[in-house]
């Protein structure tokens, strides 16, 4: 899916000011709708999880509600796990990955940790298939202090009270050939930058944190997931989208430092999940089952080695 008047809306080398974001915005459609995709699938699950709106985007084309889904049986005993999903909307299989695990899995684990999943963190961006919100930022190199992304900072809230509690953070991303045709070229417009030509691996990988990695962790997630689809292969340098590849399908990222969503809290395990729906061996219901797998085995992981 390309978009080609997002690299060349204003001057190249000058980065974006108020009226070129606002060009950028006009030029983009409604192709899908949060309410019916997304909102009706958390209401039908209304009898089986706790269901709370934990902010709402307020933009001029309209706004949005933020929904988590909290265990019913929530015990202050229990580890606690995270699951986001949607951070950048157009990442279909974080969305739609993350509400098939409440569907399908999140009920086995009653009893013994408490849940909390926000499947759509940007439903604005998931309405247009955008990485980057209303304002043009990107809410996944937004999650910091004073975050001036409405996103990041309505779920920096919801996790505040957790923040020091949470035992396993997994966020579930993609990586999509658009990356590299549209949103790419766009960051380099609005950014006044010029931005070499990258490689989009072929398959699932995942993202550790640099500052405190946790390869077996990372493993059983590998493991899990090459049984629903292919793990991406390193490329000719040993690199997966230019950072060295740590063991099979994994790389790391300083996830506090870049402002991204798996180093919201003080979880020992952390995850980003990355799934690539466009590779003619993978079909949209095995992306979504490819995510699911990776929260249940990020689960079962940090169920296993509790202190």
């Amino acid at each position: 899916m390309t978009h080609p008047t997002s690299c060349v809306i204003g001057t190249p080398g000058v980065r974006w000011g108020d009226a070129e974001v606002a060009q950028w915005r006009a030029s983009l459609a409604v192709k899908r709708s949060y309410a019916a995709e997304v909102v009706s699938v958390i209401d039908q699950l209304r009898s089986r999880f706790e269901v709370t709106q934990y902010g709402q985007l307020d933009y001029p084309s309209g706004t949005y509600p933020l929904f988590a889904l909290r265990s019913h049986d929530w015990n202050d005993a229990l580890p606690t796990m995270l699951v986001t999903g949607g951070v950048h909307g157009y990442e279909t299989s974080g969305v739609h990955g993350a509400l098939l695990f409440v569907e399908r899995y999140a009920a086995s684990y009653a009893g013994r940790a408490n849940l909390l999943i926000a499947p759509c963190v940007s439903p604005w961006g998931y309405e247009r298939i955008q990485r980057w919100n209303a304002h043009a930022l990107d809410p996944n190199r937004s999650f910091r202090a004073n975050s001036p992304a409405q996103e990041s900072a309505a779920l920096l809230q919801l996790v505040a009270p957790l923040h020091d509690r949470v035992l396993m953070h997994i966020d579930l991303h993609e990586t999509t050939d658009s990356d590299e045709t549209e949103f790419r070229p766009a960051l380099a417009a609005r950014d006044g930058l010029i931005i070499a030509p990258g490689e989009i691996p072929d398959g699932f990988y995942l993202v550790d944190d640099a500052a405190h990695p946790q390869p077996d962790f990372q493993r059983a997630i590998i493991a899990a997931v090459a049984k629903v689809t292919h793990i991406a292969p390193a490329d000719e340098h040993g690199e997966i989208i230019g950072s060295p590849v740590v063991a099979e399908g994994v790389i790391e990222y300083a996830l506090r430092e870049l402002g991204l969503c798996a180093g919201i809290t003080e979880a020992r395990y952390k995850s980003t999940t990355e799934v690539y729906p466009d590779s003619p061996r993978a079909t949209p219901e095995q992306c979504n089952a490819a995510q699911a797998a990776a929260v249940c085995a990020a689960i079962d992981f940090a169920l296993a080695h509790v202190d």
